[in-house]
């Protein structure tokens, strides 16, 4: 659809909205005038996501939502559609991680983070798809990763199922294309969120080496959530079909488009000094 997608007024629900990303993704579309749905499993700070966005006159309702809960995720629209008049916009954010290599993540883990990372987002996407062609504008955006452009050691389930964000949503978007409903995939960088700090630890990662995983990915991570949410929500405004937040995730897609094989040896360079 031709311009800009005005905001206000409309109805967008927002998956981890709890925290992080999908927190900043709420303040942003709250300024604006957007209504929202935010789902989260953690409840506590749903409600104070729901205190940070309250404005007069705007809607705001909250639902506990684990997108691995395929029986919650069918019923969720309808929860959402006795609360709201309609869905305009599909924030598909919510997303764990584990670290670890491949020997080291076990099958059950694997299959825990994709159950979460890629199948909450097609659930999610199926749910709440007749709300959004009902919309006479509409946008689905799912959160992949900047690991969803590129494939860093220990990251093979992370990385696995940010590959699968970004090749559904890039077909959706096609098979989409004479509908009223776009499609907007992005890749964060090194936001500052506590993903890391929460991530799974596989049995055989021991306690020193996530640590310093963990002071690594302190060095990288520091985008402000709301900085990463505002960057978002600008992208929804002018109907992108890819976001890239924050410069890092910029210089990492240009890397990886000149050296699509041995990108890694050049993003190397540009990682902090211990």
């Amino acid at each position: 659809m031709p311009g800009t997608m005005n905001l206000r007024n409309r109805t967008a629900v927002i998956t981890g909205a709890a925290g992080g990303i999908g927190r900043g993704v709420a303040i942003s579309l709250s300024r604006r005038g957007c209504h929202l749905a935010l789902a989260d499993v953690n409840e506590a700070e749903l409600a104070r996501t729901a205190e940070m966005v309250a404005a007069p006159g705007l809607r705001v309702s909250l639902h506990r939502l684990d997108v691995a809960d395929r029986a919650a995720v069918a019923i969720l629209p309808a929860q959402v559609l006795a609360q709201h008049p309609g869905v305009d916009v599909l924030v598909n954010n919510a997303g764990v991680a584990i670290g670890g290599t491949f020997d080291q993540v076990s099958e059950v883990d694997f299959e825990w983070l994709f159950e979460i990372n890629f199948w909450g987002v097609v659930r999610m996407t199926r749910a709440f798809m007749p709300a959004l062609k009902a919309s006479d504008d509409a946008r689905l955006v799912n959160l992949s990763s900047v690991y969803g452009i590129i494939s860093p050691p220990g990251q093979t389930a992370y990385s696995a199922s940010k590959f699968a964000v970004r090749g559904f949503s890039n077909a959706l978007r096609h098979e989409l294309a004479s509908s009223k409903v776009g499609v907007t995939v992005v890749h964060p960088g090194g936001i500052a969120t506590s993903i890391a700090k929460n991530a799974r630890v596989p049995k055989g990662v021991s306690a020193e080496e996530m640590e310093r995983h963990l002071k690594t990915a302190a060095k990288l991570m520091t985008l402000p959530p709301d900085t990463a949410g505002e960057i978002i929500v600008v992208g929804i405004e002018h109907r992108k079909a890819r976001v890239l937040v924050g410069s890092d995730a910029k210089m990492i897609a240009l890397i990886e488009r000149f050296f699509p094989i041995s990108y890694m040896k050049h993003i190397e360079k540009l990682k902090p000094r211990e």
